[in-house]
This record gives structure tokens, sequence and C-alpha cells, in this order.
């Protein structure tokens, strides 16, 4: 045979696909995701033509189809284009091996399976080898080889009896009766069509039945849908490798693919985001090749679905698995069911390290339930303040001053869990050694110094937390470390530091599961875990083997409490003379209520109680200095061994005496940071150490510390009758929404967090669109959403979301931008995955409303003109108001979407005008004046004083609201009814 080897204008590639004894598919050699194809006919040949739908085959139509397949698919081949015949858009070319320069229509006219074609073609549409052909053609006739076969019959056995075709078809397809033939059993197949990475379409053998197999397990993108017109294959034109496959647009449709254009819609739809390259993936390996199918079910729709093997040299290869190993395919439980366990788990792995590499479909995925981020390099030092659980722990950070509420870190032992300490308010128990666990933390660490390295953080539901209300689907970040005691305890544990540890005292989290209270988590394989995981792996192993705590055959520890804080004001009075009878006894303070009022276990007498100090008084919850109070509490005495002496019991239950700390009165070190106050109408004869109480007042008052900073000697001070008139916070604020009522939001000037937030999203790269299926955003998420007015990236929560999993990147979401206070609906294509680091900063949006007003509803009588009034006043031009806070309203609760949260009332002063926001409102007849209280403070009297002059210059006027007259109350008004605006219902 002719050698080409001296042929120049010669392309290289590799034959993907055989659709006839006459033609292949060549792919490009590329390092491309999806290299360039193109169809080449074999020159000056022509092939017996396989059945189309609904006819039969020519004689040796699949003999020679299967000879070319046999013989090429898979193999390194070069060609060049002899000529085109553009009226049926087809090349013809001359293909051979790269190995020895074979020219493979030689090897095919020689077996007889192709005839040269009848000369009388136009000038230059031959073969150039077309002499050697014709002397081989003529050579297997003699012979009578291949499609010359002379025997009777020959011709006729050789065209296939072909079956209903069962796509489209399920009915005249006995789906049920196939599996339970062949279920479990290998199935001898060929692949004539990839719809799609995870759909074959397939030719039984050797009944040849056509039929359609889901992979099992998996599902790889859509290639979505075409018009039927433009079902061709795509090809692309490569100038960059010119050595490799250069490609025209247009290539002639095999029988498969006709088969899918006629039952394709006229309407077009996009491939999802990696489908094509999923597609590729699955051709280039199982494409006309003989693979075996394991049947592993049908679903409802009679569709089989199977387990595909394809050979790969000596070894078989499992297409799901590399599909969802390539991240090109994910885990898909409802035909995942259908496998052995084995092979789930090998599937369920396999997407899990493709999500944690972020492989192809999973570019943009952010585990939803898992949403872990690294924190290494927090490392700090603190003195523990409490053990919330046994592997919960809260660490006042040296390196933050005193009062700073981010100053206490909560820290959660990394890579273990203990029993849950249950919650009484849904009267849940502690589950067995969970008090045990708790104890041994509180007893080596409360007041302890220790070094805490933060190794993780992780997104978990509250569902199953602590706080959580039934049906809830909120979440939060919490933080993971390792801690470790400046001064290791003595403690007989055996617990040294882990290997490598640069720390010098010992790790909790393994002295916790080294005495059983604790379970090593099993880790998936893309979780970030502790630096000491296998320290801790290795305590668990003693524990089991010394059948400690959990791992104890023994019946575990019963205790039984009686809580005084949720029983009746009666019992506690009942129990009164028990706790009087020994006068001091030991106690444990287990939570810090306020200032002034903790919660207290006493060991001896098996309860739980509130108790107050006799005479002493802190601020209120929502007054100035609550919060330095508890503060100090906690880093002072909570969860520490005390001395109590009970005096006696208040109508609501709660007991009062004196508490000592290390043999020092409490009370004492709250009046002299002037924290708190005497009750100087509670008889002070009854109370020990009354007298160093005074002294520590009068020092307070003296220094003018806290609470006493405005205190002027001999000036009469009231206690707990009325509300003392105390400076008021300001605040220099823009407004960055207006809403109805006279509310809306601004952004503290002096807070630092808004540079830096907008710093961290301007960095961000977001050009590319989320990946259906891979973002699935829920109500109450934290995300990036695109604001339609300047199309800027900014932070929001979900408010509402479509049910289920999104469909489409048209899908509206309502969204609450935490910065601004805006609230808009957009589509998911406007949405991106947020980092933990940047979501898990609380929102900069702080909601106001005009103290001691009432400014109509939008659905009100002049709502819409007061909103656009108060806009004009504050959004027309970029500006600074000063924001005196007057009230805090904290009823709204958890923030969750516009218009919620914490309120806080103000008096706004534009510092250019004379009169304050509020003032002007009035002024316009757009608010009244809230109603007076009975008992209402100096500063709020004094204030609606000032106000009440505008009110009724307004009224006078007949104003606005005032147009009909005066109205009455808040309740009722006396008033003619108020005419209802235009268009109004």
């Amino acid at each position: 045979m002719a050698s080409t080897a001296g042929n120049s204008g010669w392309f290289r590639g590799i034959v993907k696909a055989v659709p006839s004894g006459d033609s292949l598919v060549i792919v490009g050699g590329s390092k491309a995701e999806i290299p360039p194809e193109k169809t080449i006919t074999l020159s000056s040949l022509i092939a017996p033509k396989l059945a189309r739908r609904g006819s039969i085959d020519e004689p040796f139509a699949w003999e020679s189809r299967e000879f070319l397949r046999k013989l090429c698919i898979g193999k390194d081949v070069k060609f060049k284009v002899d000529y085109t015949v553009p009226s049926i858009g087809r090349e013809f070319g001359s293909v051979a091996f790269t190995s020895d320069d074979t020219n493979i229509s030689f090897l095919v006219v020689a077996a007889g399976w192709a005839k040269v074609r009848d000369q009388g073609q136009q000038k230059g549409e031959v073969s150039p080898f077309l002499a050697e052909l014709l002397r081989l053609e003529e050579q297997a006739k003699q012979q009578g080889l291949g499609r010359w076969n002379r025997n009777p019959g020959a011709s006729e056995a050789s065209i296939r009896s072909l079956p209903p075709s069962a796509i489209g078809d399920s009915g005249n397809f006995d789906a049920m009766g196939l599996l339970a033939s062949n279920k479990g059993s290998p199935m001898e197949v060929i692949v004539e069509q990839v719809r799609d990475g995870s759909t074959l379409r397939v030719y039984l053998l050797p009944s040849f039945q056509f039929v359609q197999v889901f992979v099992a397990g998996i599902q790889s993108p859509s290639m979505g849908r075409r018009a039927a017109s433009e079902v061709v294959i795509e090809t692309e034109l490569s100038s960059d490798e010119p050595n490799d496959v250069s490609i025209e647009p247009r290539a002639p449709l095999t029988s498969a693919q006709r088969l899918a254009a006629s039952s394709t819609s006229a309407t077009e739809v996009a491939p999802d985001p990696f489908g094509r390259e999923a597609k590729h993936f699955t051709e280039i390996r199982v494409l006309n090749r003989e693979v075996r199918i394991v049947l592993e079910g049908i679903d409802k729709f009679s569709n089989l679905i199977g387990s595909v093997y394809y050979s790969d040299g000596e070894s078989a290869k499992d297409l799901a698995l590399e599909l969802v190993e390539t991240g090109l395919a994910k885990y898909v439980e409802w035909s995942a069911s259908l496998l052995e366990d084995d092979a789930k788990r090998r599937l369920k792995n396999a997407e899990l390290l493709a999500k944690k590499n972020r492989l192809r479909m999973w570019t943009n995925y952010v585990p939803p339930a898992t949403n872990s981020k690294a924190i290494h390099d927090q490392n700090f030092t603190g003195k523990v303040i409490e053990v919330v659980s046994g592997d919960c722990i809260i660490v006042a950070d040296d390196s933050l001053p005193f009062g700073d509420p981010s100053a206490e870190r909560r820290v959660n032992l990394s890579s273990i869990r203990c029993p849950k300490m249950g919650n009484p308010r849904r009267d849940e128990k502690p589950a067995p050694y969970a008090r045990e666990a708790k104890e041994f933390l509180r007893n080596r660490l409360i007041g302890r110094q220790v070094q805490v390295s933060m190794e993780y953080s992780r997104k978990v539901a509250m569902a199953d937390g602590p706080t959580a209300a039934a049906g809830a689907t909120d979440s939060r970040v919490m933080d993971f470390g390792s801690i470790f005691l400046v001064n290791p305890p003595k403690d007989g544990d055996g617990t040294a530091p882990a290997a490598g540890s640069q720390q010098t005292g010992a790790n909790i989290a393994e002295l916790l599961v080294a005495r059983g209270f604790a379970n090593v988590i099993r880790h998936r394989d893309f979780e970030e875990r502790s630096n000491y995981y296998d320290a801790l792996l290795a305590a668990e192993s003693r524990a089991i083997a010394g059948k400690k705590g959990m791992h104890s055959a023994k019946d575990p520890p019963v205790v039984h409490i009686t809580d005084l804080l949720t029983a009746s004001a009666k019992k506690a009075r009942d129990f009164l003379p028990f706790l009087q009878r020994n006068r001091r006894m030991t106690a444990v303070v287990e939570y810090v209520l306020s200032g002034h009022r903790f919660k207290l276990y006493i060991p001896k007498e098996t309860c739980s109680i509130a108790f107050s100090f006799s005479g002493v008084r802190c601020p209120g919850r929502d007054e100035q200095y609550s919060d330095e109070a508890i503060a100090l509490m906690r880093r002072k005495i909570m969860q520490r061994d005390v001395e109590i002496e009970v005096e006696t019991v208040d109508r609501t239950g709660t007991f009062l005496g004196t508490l000592w700390e290390a043999r020092t009165n409490v009370a004492v070190t709250l009046l002299e940071a002037g924290l708190a106050k005497l009750q100087t109408n509670f008889g002070t004869d009854r109370i020990p150490d009354a007298h160093l109480l005074v002294q520590a007042e009068q020092s307070a008052k003296m220094k003018k510390l806290k609470i006493w900073e405005n205190h002027v000697e001999g000036e009469e001070v009231s206690n707990g009758t009325s509300i003392e008139r105390r400076q008021k916070e300001e605040l220099k604020v823009v407004v960055t929404e207006v809403m109805g009522g006279g509310q809306f939001y601004v952004q503290s000037v002096a807070d630092q967090k808004v540079a830096s937030i907008q710093k961290q999203l301007a960095s961000l790269n977001l050009q590319e669109a989320p990946v259906i299926g891979a973002f699935n955003p829920k109500k109450g998420d934290i995300v990036l959403a695109q604001f339609s007015a300047d199309n800027s990236w900014n932070r929001a929560m979900i408010v509402n979301a479509p049910r289920g999993v999104v469909e489409s990147s048209n899908d509206k979401f309502e969204v609450f931008y935490i910065d601004y206070g805006n609230q808009e609906a957009v589509t998911f294509s406007q949405l991106r995955p947020i980092d933990p680091s940047v979501s898990s900063a609380p929102g900069l949006a702080q909601l106001c409303s005009l103290a001691y007003l009432k400014v109509p509803n939008l659905e009100d009588d002049y709502g819409q003109e007061a909103a656009f009034r108060l806009s004009e006043h504050l959004l027309s031009s970029p500006k600074e108001f000063k924001a005196i806070i007057e009230e805090r309203d904290t009823s709204g609760g958890k923030v969750k979407g516009q218009g919620t949260g914490t309120i806080f009332m103000v008096t706004l002063v534009d510092p250019e005008a004379d009169v304050s926001i509020n003032a002007t409102m009035l002024q316009d007849g757009l608010a009244r004046l809230e109603k007076r209280r009975k008992w209402e403070s100096k500063d709020r009297q004094l204030a609606m004083d000032e106000l009440e002059k505008f009110q009724t210059e307004a009224r006078d006027k007949r104003l606005r609201m005032w147009e009909y007259g005066d109205i009455e109350s808040d309740d009722e008004d006396s008033a003619p009814p108020l005419r209802k605006a235009a268009g109004k219902r």
C-alpha cells in the first residue's frame, strides 16, 4: 500500500466517532476543555448506508461501519481535506494512522466494505490515491470480500432486523421485563449517541434494541435545547494550532442526531454551565464504543438507569465516578438509591473532593451546611469567664479593653462533640455526662489564663441549637479552635501537649476526650479540623480502652435539681427556711442575669435560685452602664464558687442577701466602680458589711464614676422612683433610606466598618454568574446582590425566596440591603455567594424613627406626602445629621428585613437648620406628638414641651392633617373622619 509520509498539509487528531463505513469524526489534540472537531468523509468512497428512522439498512451497512469503527475509534490519525462539496456541506479527505502512515481508505476498500465512486465528478473532486483505490477494489471483487460476497443469501443476512426504538415510544417497550432478565448482569452495548454527560443512547447487542440509559447516581449539567432546524455538530476554526484539526461550522447529521432533532422543540434553551464539557468528556470515552452497562432500575417513566463501565487499556473505568471526580456531574440520591452502599460512598466522597477543589461545575460552590472558612493566625490569650457546655467556652480577650462587646469571644472546641446540655425552657434534660463534662471544664478553666488557637469557622443551622424555635431555619457562624492552659494542671490524666505543639499547657479538648466526656468528630474529606486531630483520636482510643465516662458500662450519674427560677413565688418562699438555717453556704454562679441579679446553684440543697443583692441596684437593661455592670460581674463571679447568706425572699421569688467571692463582698466591688446605688428605702440594719457599702458608694460619688459622673454634692438624688436625667448619646449619621411612618435608615459616620466593608466589596471579582444547583440561597442567608439603581454589589439578606431549588437564572428573590436599608426584588443572576469573613459583620444600616412623633404610615391619609417631605429633608443632598438617641425600642427582635429590628428613637438635627427635623415635620402638619405618658421622665417632658409650639402652629393654620380640626388621641379621634386620599381604598 502507498505511504502518505511524504505529503504535506496534514493535520493530526483522534478519532472520536465513526458515524458510517466511510466517515469519521476527528477531534483535535488541543489542550482546550472542548477541542475542535471535524467530520471527514473518505474521498472517492461510498459505503453502504445505515438505516434511518423508518427505513432499513443497505446490505452490509452494519458490517462496513463496524469494520471502520473497530479499526479507527480512539486511534491517533492524521488527515487532509482533498475537496469539498458545498451543496451538501461535506468535506472529503484522506485519513492515515500516525503510527505507520497507513491510508485508512486503502484498508476499507481492500476489505471490500466500500466501493470507489464512479467517475464523472467535477474536476478535482477525486482522491489523490484514486488509482490505488481502484486497484484494491478490483482485488476485493475478485476475492469476494465484504460487500462483494457472492454467497447465496449473504446480502439478505447482512441486513439487521431492527425492533422499534424505545426512545419516545416506551409504550411498546418492556423496560421492566428487560430489567428483570438482566438486573445485575453486565450487558454489551454500543453507544450511538451521547445526549448529555450522564445520558446515553445505545444499541443493545445482539438485539439492536435502541434505548436511552441514565447513568445511575449522577446528573451532569443539561445541554439545553436547540431549535430543530439547528441541531448540528458545532465546530470552530482553530488558528492557534496549525498542525491540529481545523474546522468548519457545519457537518452532516448522523442517524442518531436526526432522531434527536426530530423530537426537539423550536424553542432554544442554552446549555447549563459545563454542559458542553461534560458531554465531550463522555463522548471521548464511550461514543461508538463497546461498553458494559449494568441495569440498576427504571424510573416511573420506564427510563432505564444503569452503571456504565468502559475499557481503558486493561482496566475498566466507572463513567459515573469519572464524571463526578472531574466536577462534571453531581451526586443525586434519587438514582443513587439503586446502587450498592459501596458505590454510593465512592460517589459521595468524589463529589466532596470535587467541591473542596472547586472543580468545574463547583467553581462558585459555597457549602450551604458547612460554610467553612479558615481563620488561622487569629490566636489570642485571655481569661475564661464562662463554660457554656462541655465543648463551648467564652474567653475574655486580653488585647481588648474591658467593656468592649467584642472582648468576650465564644470558642467552640475543634473536632469534638460533648453531650448536649438540653434546654430547661423546653423541658429538655441534659444528656448523660453533659453536666460532668461542663463541671470538669468549670473546675479547671474558670478564671484561668488560657491560650486560644483559632482554626476554622463554620455556618451551622440553629434548628438544633439551644435557643432555636420549632421549625426555625436561622443559621449563624461558629468559631472553632483549640484551647491550652498557660499553666498545665496536674490532674493525672496523662495527657500532654500534642506532638509538634508550641503550646506550653494541656490541650483542653484532649483532656475532655481522655476522660470520656467527649467524642471525636469523624470529619468529611473537605472539612477543616483541629490541628491536633491525631492526638484527639489517640486520647479517644485510651478512653475507650479504659472504659471512662461515656464509654463506661456503668449507668451515668443522675442529679435531680430543683429549679426555683421556673417555680412559683410560693414555692420559693417555702424554701426560704432551708436556705436560712445554715447562715453562710457555698454556691456556684450559673448565670449573670443583670448587674445585681444572678442564677445560683446550691449543691448542698441541690437547687437553683434567683439571687439579688440586698439594698443594692444596678442600672436597668435599657439604661446606661447596664452592660458594663453585667460585664464586670461576668468577669468577677461568673461560674465561680462563692459564699452567700440569704436574708429574705421578695414577692417575685428572688432571694435577697449578701454574696462573697474570695472573701470579698461583691456588692462593694459594684458600688466602688460606680455601677450601682444603695437603696436607701431598704433597711440596712440586717445587711452584713453595710458600712462597707456606704463607704464604697461615697467613694464613687467623690470620683464621679459612671452613674455619678453628673453628681453634684448636696443634690438630692432619687432612688428608684423616677428616671434620672443623664447625658444622651449623640451620633453623626448619614441617611441611606426613608420609609413611611417617620422611619428611616442611617449609617454612623464614625463607624470604621463602613469603609472596611466597602473596601472588601470593591476588591471582589464578581464576573462569573453563579452555577444553578451549586448555589441555592435560602430565606435568611446573607449574600451579595446587585442593586438595580447603580449596579453596585452590596451585602443583602434574603427576605423571600422561591420554594425548592433554583430552576432559572430569572427566578426572583426579595432582598434587604443590610448596610443601607433598601429592599427590592432581584433575579438569581444578580446574586452571588459571599465569604463568611464579609457576611459575619453586622449590618451597617440602623433603623431610626423620629422621637416623640406619630407620622402617618404610607397607607394612611397624608402618609405618602409625609414620606416624600421627609425624603426631601434627608436625601435631597448628601449631608451629615446629628442624631440624639432619646430611647431604644428593642421589641422588633432580630432583623429579618426592612423595618424590623431595634429602633433608635432620635431627635434628628440638621446642622444648617435652626430646628430639628422632628420640629419641621410638626410644623408642616405631617406629624403629631405622641400621647403623653402618665409617669414620664423629666427629659421627655421637656422635649415634648419644646415641640408642642410647632404642633400648635400647624394646628392653628389647619395645615394638612389638621385641616379638619383636632385629633384627640391615638386610640379614637373625636373629629369628623379624615378624607381619603385619591385612589386609596
